[in-house]
């Protein structure tokens, strides 16, 4: 249905009404079923008065010649800027977002390979040690023995074992240290 430009220049309260009625509410239906369709996550009433307030807007300004093919590119429009709107932003403000969603705790490549240097570099150090100390540091680090079971399974005094973790604890150090890791 055309708009004469004549009806399209009123406005006002009463006018403006009556052009929505005579005009517009002939079709929601016929938009409403489309938004149903087309945009099942939209919220359809939304969209409605949006479209609604842009209607009356560009009739106002005398800028509707179709009505009809207006009025659902109003409305599809107004719904993809809802649906994406509704996919970008959320209504929770970031303030009240459970840590999870703000920062992931995965350690990125940078990470990964420092852990790695980390891990060959502590591997050489371990190589260095006399075979004895090697022995009783890797029970102690890396199998989590006490000193009294490492003390069994190696056959020898648990002041010794303490003597030789240490010892072990030492030397590691200074072989990382010299090679510029300092933690």
């Amino acid at each position: 249905m055309s708009i004469s430009p004549k009806v399209n220049k009123l406005s006002g309260g009463v006018h403006d009404a009556r052009w929505i009625v005579e005009n517009v509410q002939t079709q929601e239906a016929a938009v409403r079923g489309y938004l149903r369709n087309a945009f099942p996550g939209v919220d359809v009433d939304d969209v409605i008065q949006e479209s609604y307030l842009k209607l009356l807007k560009a009739q106002t300004a005398g800028s509707i010649f179709a009505m009809k093919g207006y009025f659902f590119a109003i409305a599809r429009n107004t719904a993809i800027k809802f649906f994406h709107r509704r996919k970008i932003y959320s209504d929770t403000p970031v303030s009240e977002l459970s840590d999870w969603r703000i920062l992931d705790d995965a350690p990125d490549a940078a990470d990964i390979a420092d852990a790695a240097h980390r891990l060959d570099l502590v591997a050489e150090a371990l190589e260095q040690l006399p075979a004895r100390c090697r022995d009783v540091f890797r029970l102690a680090v890396l199998r989590g023995f006490s000193n009294a079971e490492i003390s069994q399974a190696l056959g020898m005094a648990e002041n010794t074992v303490r003597v030789q973790l240490r010892r072990g604890m030492i030397k590691c150090s200074e072989y990382v240290r010299q090679r510029g890791e300092r933690r």
